[in-house]
């Protein structure tokens, strides 16, 4: 888990599925930002042989607390699924922590980090400052 999560060739790590509508959310706002990451998707081929995908999720869940996926992680630190990672977005928290790892976001051209979530889910609005 420590080799996946704290790589310094790619300090932002998304643990997901490969059909999950907030991975691709997720993944979304990640592009749009300019954020290069790395993608372990934990149902993709490399990660089926022997349930490698369901053996890491286990970990993922007793590192973190959370069983649910999309899980992102910058600079080894824990960011959280897909909500805290917009809401991250959203504060600046986020964009902080990828300058302090010499990234750059382009956080004012992307807007509201909620419009990358599904069209069928309720509408989400930032929490109040």
């Amino acid at each position: 888990m420590e080799a996946l999560i704290a790589d310094p060739d790619h300090p932002v790590v998304l643990f997901a599925l490969e059909w999950c509508e907030f991975c691709w959310s997720v993944r979304k706002l990640l592009a749009a930002a300019g954020v290069p990451f790395r993608s372990i998707d934990l149902d993709g081929a490399a990660y089926r042989e022997g349930d490698l995908g369901g053996a890491v999720r286990k970990a993922l869940a007793a590192r973190t607390g959370a069983a649910t996926i999309p899980q992102v992680f910058v600079g080894g630190r824990h960011v959280g699924g897909a909500t805290e990672t917009f809401e991250a977005f959203n504060d600046g928290s986020l964009g902080r922590m990828l300058a302090a790892l010499g990234h750059e976001v382009r956080g004012a051209e992307v807007g509201n980090a909620y419009r990358f979530l599904p069209a069928w889910l309720h509408p989400r609005t930032p929490k109040a400052a």
